[in-house]
């Protein structure tokens, strides 16, 4: 199961310099249109399903707006009285 993820964009620091955007193997992110920064940017956001939180958007943001998270879910093993012997 691939990892889930989700970014906060803070509005203080994003100036909608759309570098995430670019830069995110997920094509996710997009510039949020509707709404705009104390400063009078249009923020970044995710628009759709499929990040995986692989934080490429945050390490090549320079002002450091973008805060990711990430769940991974763990594969549970499976008791060896379950295991089929060949």
């Amino acid at each position: 199961m691939p990892a889930k993820g989700w970014i906060e964009v803070s509005d203080t620091y994003c100036k909608g310099c759309e570098l995430c955007i670019s830069a995110c193997p997920q094509d996710v992110m997009e510039l949020d249109r509707t709404r705009i920064t104390p400063k009078g940017y249009h923020p970044a956001h995710t628009y759709k399903d499929g990040c995986t939180g692989c934080a490429i958007c945050a390490i090549v943001c320079p002002d450091a707006a973008i805060t990711v998270y990430r769940e991974i879910t763990k594969a549970v093993p499976r008791p060896a009285s379950l295991t089929v012997a060949a």
